[in-house]
């Protein structure tokens, strides 16, 4: 018999899978300064996606990951990303990356409601409080105050629809876990990403630099680890509590920033930080003492 996964393994891995979201993203933000368009992108991504899980299973010969338990309930869930993949494309045609940030983290708040409603998760003052403090955080970081413009409707809709699409796939795999590996959540996911962006791709698309295949790869194994540790981190810990750790990706993506753009992080974003760091603490406190009476909760809801 397997060991038991521990809440802090799950919660590694959960703040290892957004991390290597960030560098995917900036793979891509480096490829829309001179490289193929958005639908290209996103086909690339699920091809290289799919590629890293495969030469994965055949290392480790277990194919079988791979395969869905349950087809029909995976392609829906995997049409989530897709259209989530598709709001973010279009959210920041029309919306500052400031605005875009402040509207996509309220998806912990909403992550957490839908986990008591629908997985019997619950929603402890400390932690209710605690996704305040992560929230409050990233607006002082992205210093809205200073950024004043009108909010484009359209971008303000897909935005919303990527939060939606985001959280109810969360709260979905928090289910699906249970019956699913999360190679085979991860792998229909690049699938879907491919078919998706290869249908809104030219016949004859700009011929590719060796660097920007190169970054191509890079995005590709990064967004198929972040999602496979993503997968992992939800099928031994709570939604909620994943989700909580969505806010690492502003510290991460302003180190990023600095490293290779040079952009400094201002005293709105130290602020920011240290608050959301102060959230993770104490959603981390909070899930250490709720977790024993949670689990056999939802156990016997679901199994």
């Amino acid at each position: 018999m397997k060991a038991p996964v521990s809440d802090l393994t799950a919660i590694l891995f959960a703040i290892f899978g957004f991390t290597c979201w960030v560098l995917g993203d900036s793979c891509i933000k480096w490829m829309g300064q001179s490289g193929p368009p958005p639908q290209e992108i996103v086909a690339f991504m699920g091809c290289f996606m799919a590629l890293t899980l495969i030469l994965q299973a055949a290392v480790r010969r277990n194919f079988g990951n791979l395969r869905p338990r349950s087809v029909v309930r995976q392609a829906l869930r995997a049409l989530l990303d897709m259209t989530c993949n598709i709001s973010v494309v279009i959210a920041l045609r029309h919306l500052s990356l400031t605005t875009f940030y402040i509207l996509i983290f309220t998806s912990p708040i909403l992550i957490s409601l839908l986990s008591a409603g629908f997985l019997g998760e619950r929603v402890t003052p400390r932690k209710a409080v605690a996704l305040l403090v992560g929230f409050g955080g990233v607006v002082i970081a992205v210093a809205p105050s200073s950024h004043a413009q009108r909010i484009d409707l359209i971008g303000l809709a897909s935005c919303m629809v990527c939060v939606v699409c985001f959280s109810v796939n969360m709260v979905w795999s928090r289910v699906l876990t249970r019956t699913e590996p999360p190679e085979s959540l991860a792998f229909c996911s690049g699938l879907v990403t491919a078919v998706a962006g290869l249908l809104f791709t030219s016949l004859h698309p700009r011929p590719l630099t060796p660097t920007l295949w190169l970054t191509l790869g890079m995005m590709g194994v990064f967004c198929a680890a972040g999602t496979l540790s993503f997968y992992f981190a939800v099928k031994h810990t709570s939604a909620s509590n994943v989700s909580q750790y969505h806010y690492t990706q502003l510290l991460t993506g302003a180190l990023v920033s600095y490293l290779v753009w040079h952009e400094k992080p201002g005293l709105p974003m130290l602020v920011g930080g240290s608050l959301i760091i102060g959230s993770g603490l104490l959603i981390a406190l909070a899930t250490r003492n709720d977790q024993p009476a949670l689990r056999p909760a939802v156990a016997g809801g679901y199994e």
